[in-house]
């Protein structure tokens, strides 16, 4: 069983977190361990409980996967998915024969790519 981890990069340790995209690559890691039966509604509870330790802890952290926030607006505008009961459902309803934690990570991984790609557009593009 541990030939079947060699390939698979140590993660960091969870005192060394910076952000909830730090989280989110030890649960793509090891999502056994976050989220059981790779439950898109759990994924949600623990995205919902970190976004609401920052705001008790007054964490200055960009926050963008609550439920209606700036990912799920994303997922609606391109999409033309309805966001009535968040991005969990939504992705869940809308993935086709994907496992819905592929689906979760590979939207997400397309959206932060997007994020990227205008943060470096030039001004006024």
């Amino acid at each position: 069983m541990s030939a079947d981890l060699g390939d698979r990069p140590k993660p960091e340790p969870f005192d060394e977190l910076q952000n909830v995209y730090d989280v989110l690559e030890h649960v793509r890691q090891r999502p056994g361990m976050f989220v059981r039966n790779g439950s898109l509604d759990e994924l949600g509870l623990l995205l919902s409980g970190y976004g609401l330790a920052l705001r008790i802890h007054g964490v200055d952290e960009q926050f963008d996967l609550d439920p209606a926030g700036p990912f799920a607006q994303w997922l609606s505008w391109t999409r033309g998915w309805p966001m009535v009961c968040g991005w969990a459902m939504a992705i869940e309803q809308n993935r086709g024969d994907e496992p819905p934690l592929e689906a979760f990570f590979r939207l997400l991984d397309e959206w932060r790519v997007g994020l990227a790609a205008a943060s470096n557009a030039p001004a006024g593009a």
